[in-house]
């Protein structure tokens, strides 16, 4: 039978790696600021692509639409984030951050990237740019795996 090493399997490891990551990173964007997950994910979404539909969202960032829609529905009571109904299909709307939205955006990446730079010192910018390149190798094997 053949052994399983949670150490040396390559699942486990990107799985363990990104849920340290993400631990840290939620440090930042809870205890300052209040947010969740999902609700980071789509203010940075939303940061840096406007005018854009809560599906949109869940393609970009893997999340579940139910999750999106309650972390649009609390950025909205926020007013971080400004919805304007689709005026060619009435059971999506169009997503954009309001100002005060833009506000805590910018307020929250430089830390996230004070972040990034920090873990990067831990490589070289060769290491970087090859982990980037073999998580893009990995993303598109991915898309082509059967589920199941």
């Amino acid at each position: 039978m053949p052994q399983l090493d949670l150490n040396d399997f390559l699942p486990y490891r990107l799985s363990r790696s990104a849920a340290l990551i993400s631990r840290k990173l939620r440090a930042i964007y809870r205890r300052k600021y209040g947010l969740t997950v999902p609700e980071w994910r789509c203010l940075a979404i939303l940061g840096t692509e406007d005018n854009i539909t809560a599906s949109h969202i869940c393609q970009r960032t893997d999340m579940h639409k139910t999750k999106v829609s309650r972390a649009i529905q609390k950025l909205a009571r926020m007013k971080v984030v400004m919805r304007v109904e689709n005026p060619t299909d009435r059971r999506s709307e169009f997503l954009s951050l309001t100002p005060r939205g833009k506000t805590l955006f910018n307020n929250i990446v430089p830390e996230m990237l004070a972040f990034e730079a920090r873990l990067a010192n831990a490589l070289n910018a060769s290491d970087i740019n090859h982990i980037l390149t073999l998580l893009n190798r990995l993303d598109k094997a991915l898309a082509n795996f059967k589920d199941g």
